[in-house]
């Protein structure tokens, strides 16, 4: 067993368990585990800025950048010297924008995206590993779709004991995180139930996030020391949203948009402030546009900065990020991240478990 243990790392008095991270992105999901006391062993990830970013965080971490159609699940299990059964936890985010629900209310195919298969080869990771654990997290959409029947019932004829009888819907903002976000998140093991962590008591807010950053200008940080250029009149809409929570509604109608001005009016979070003592709006790829969401700053004329979307997804504040491709690849890389809170919270009590079965 000398392949197996030498690349544990001792927690407290146990060995830190393994995990593997697919679909790893800019490493949302990695950096939870490794907070919650995993050992993370590799990642797998397809576009080049993202795996730059993942590497640049964890450099300490086996990186397969590449389609993960195209990597072979022994292959990676023979290169990393495990055998079926010894990974601790086998965890992952297939891309999922072939179920948003952006796509479905706009009438796009979402059933039909072909990235909507990629949870199937997830399941062709777990076939062959066997890990004590599995971790998929999702769009709410999946929980729902065709899908899942063939995910949960593939797990059953393996082992896997299912937490619950359905993929399991939650707002990470009832785990701690200050962002309303609905996740489907799916944990399985071979060996019983595993304890769902607690809901926190009170949510947490923006100002507790983002409240005590300099001003752009003045931390020194390429992903907060910025100015956007805007049109005049784009700034005078910003400048005129009521602070601390106001919304376009709250304008003069003659700064309302064309579009706004429609019968189904479009979306009412766009050019929204967000409130200090509220969590945020959910962070999406364009969370720094102020005509993507409501992502005013609070206070400043201003949309929030990079560093602030990284912040209010529970980035720790000096987490790299690739400006490779631009700013708005980099903002949607943190709006397609797991929060790492979020994933930190139920992976320990995964870890928990696997002590336990131990």
């Amino acid at each position: 067993m000398w392949h197996y243990l030498r690349g544990r790392i001792l927690f407290g008095q146990e060995m830190k368990p393994l995990a593997i991270d697919l679909f790893c992105g800019a490493g949302g999901l990695s950096e939870g585990l490794k907070a919650a006391g995993f050992k993370v062993l590799a990642g797998v990830e397809l576009h080049p800025v993202a795996a730059e970013t993942y590497r640049h965080n964890h450099p300490d971490h086996v990186l397969f950048e590449g389609d993960i159609c195209d990597l072979d699940p022994m292959s990676l299990m023979k290169e990393l010297e495990l055998a079926p059964g010894e990974l601790d936890l086998l965890a992952g985010c297939p891309p999922c924008q072939g179920f948003s629900t952006h796509r479905t209310r706009n009438k796009l195919p979402a059933v039909d995206d072909a990235r909507n298969n990629l949870v199937f080869e997830y399941l062709k990771f777990v076939e062959v590993f066997l890990p004590k654990v599995v971790m998929m997290e999702n769009v709410p959409a999946l929980a729902t779709d065709g899908r899942a029947h063939k995910i949960l019932s593939t797990l059953k004829a393996l082992g896997y004991v299912i937490n619950s009888k359905t993929l399991q819907v939650k707002n990470a903002a009832d785990y701690g995180v200050p962002q309303r976000r609905k996740r489907m998140i799916l944990i399985a093991s071979r060996f019983g139930v595993i304890a769902e962590p607690a809901v926190v008591k009170e949510h947490s807010s923006v100002s507790n996030y983002i409240a005590d950053l300099p001003a752009p200008g003045e931390k020194n940080d390429a992903l907060h020391d910025y100015f956007p250029v805007r049109t005049k009149k784009t700034q005078q809409i910003i400048s005129l949203v009521p602070k601390n929570g106001g919304s376009r509604t709250d304008l003069p109608k003659e700064f309302w948009l064309p579009c706004h001005l429609r019968r189904n009016g479009g979306y009412l979070d766009v050019y929204g402030r967000m409130a200090w003592e509220k969590v945020s709006p959910t962070l999406t790829g364009g969370c720094i546009n102020p005509s993507k969401g409501r992502f005013i700053h609070p206070e400043q004329d201003r949309a929030i900065t990079l560093r602030e979307a990284a912040l209010l997804q529970t980035f720790p504040d000096d987490y790299y990020f690739s400006l490779g491709r631009g700013r708005d690849f980099a903002a949607l890389m943190i709006g397609n991240a797991l929060p790492p809170l979020f994933i930190e919270v139920h992976a320990r009590k995964i870890r928990q478990h696997i002590k336990e079965i131990r």
